[in-house]
């Protein structure tokens, strides 16, 4: 008794109501899962692969999917007068599939001997506040790869050369021929006994083992942009690792990380600071030293009244923007310090002098309880 065919859409894995594309998608996965070269001897695998062929060859093409929903696997039964399996794709790129899925294709794909850039190369530092406000040189050391010296990458010892592989003539490729339930095919694949190099290395370079590159550590003195801003990076185009066959170099990407600074913080281009100042200098006004970044120090005249917490902006103090070579602002903030330790003598006139205050310049504080006790 003949074996009783699975559904179609069954066999897919769609419903019946699935579009073409799902229909499609539905069999590239499935014939990359079963395919013969992905299961070598696997006679299971190569069941299901022809059972997923002859279901996409009826469901992609509308005419015989129309007579399939209409009359089952009956309308191509070749003892019933149907139209049976042909192997007909529809029109589809078969050999698309194989070039994706399985390296064939040859012009398609990637050959090891093909030019390739060099990776970049990642590099930490970490500079002074003051260094990143204005600007600096540091030294970097870090590791890249570079050309082997003694063979100049090559990866031959001296006096010898690489050879033209005879296998595949140079080309990294070689073309295999098989049998397969779908007929006879010819298929592109890594040559065995060069790797895809193209080439055979009889005598291997001592200094590299025959790779042709080495792994070297390099420092380079970097000059650091002012203006940099933590985690920011600086990049220097082609000292990264080698290219190969011609490749281009990869690039040097070192990350900057700022320390904090004691005195002084940033948001932007704008530095802030806070700074203290006397009980006397608050109220009535005075010409105090401000710190200025470099470790120089600028007058600046505080009005009197003056209450803790006020922010004052100096202009053009801050940082240069690496871009618009713009400096922003200086924001300081007083702190009006309490005086401590007061002798005997001191408490007395401060006590004098708060009682001839009486209820005028109390400013917020008699705003405040009016506040409070307005009920």
């Amino acid at each position: 008794m003949a074996e009783q065919k699975r559904d179609y859409y069954e066999v897919l894995g769609v419903q019946k109501n699935a579009s073409d594309d799902d229909i499609k998608k539905a069999y590239r996965t499935l014939a990359r899962k079963y395919h013969p070269d992905m299961n070598p001897g696997d006679k299971e695998a190569e069941k299901n692969f022809k059972e997923v062929n002859e279901a996409y060859s009826v469901l992609s093409d509308k005419e015989k999917r129309s007579k399939y929903d209409q009359y089952g696997h009956a309308a191509f039964d070749p003892a019933a007068g149907g139209a049976g399996f042909t192997g007909d794709f529809g029109g589809f790129d078969f050999g698309d599939i194989f070039s994706s899925f399985f390296g064939g294709g040859g012009s398609s794909a990637r050959r090891q001997n093909a030019p390739m850039d060099g990776d970049d190369v990642l590099a930490r530092i970490v500079i002074s506040f003051e260094e990143a406000a204005f600007g600096c040189k540091k030294d970097v050391t870090f590791a890249r790869i570079e050309a082997c010296p003694d063979c100049g990458a090559t990866g031959a010892a001296k006096g010898t050369k690489p050879e033209t592989c005879s296998n595949c003539r140079g080309t990294g490729r070689v073309t295999v021929n098989q049998q397969t339930i779908l007929g006879y095919m010819q298929t592109q694949k890594t040559c065995p006994s060069c790797s895809g190099r193209g080439r055979i290395i009889k005598n291997p370079c001592s200094g590299c083992n025959g790779k042709g590159y080495i792994r070297v550590n390099k420092t380079l003195e970097v000059p650091i942009p002012a203006g940099i801003a933590n985690g920011q990076r600086v990049i220097l185009r082609g000292q990264g690792c080698v290219g190969r066959n011609g490749g281009a170099a990869g690039d040097l990407l070192i990350e900057v990380g700022v320390r904090a600074h004691e005195f002084f913080t940033r948001e932007g281009n704008n530095v802030y600071c806070e700074v203290p100042i006397s009980f006397a200098e608050a109220a009535l006004g005075a010409e105090i030293d401000i710190p200025i970044l470099g470790g120089k120090t600028e007058k600046y005249t505080i009005p009197e009244g003056t209450q803790t917490g006020t922010s004052f902006t100096v202009r053009g103090k801050g940082i240069v923007d690496p871009t618009t070579k713009r400096k922003g602002d200086m924001i300081l903030t007083v702190k009006v310090e309490t005086p401590t330790r007061l002798s005997a003598e001191q408490k007395k006139n401060l006590a004098s002098f708060a009682a001839s205050l009486g209820d005028k310049n109390l400013g917020e504080k008699q705003t405040f309880f009016k506040k409070i006790f307005r009920k």
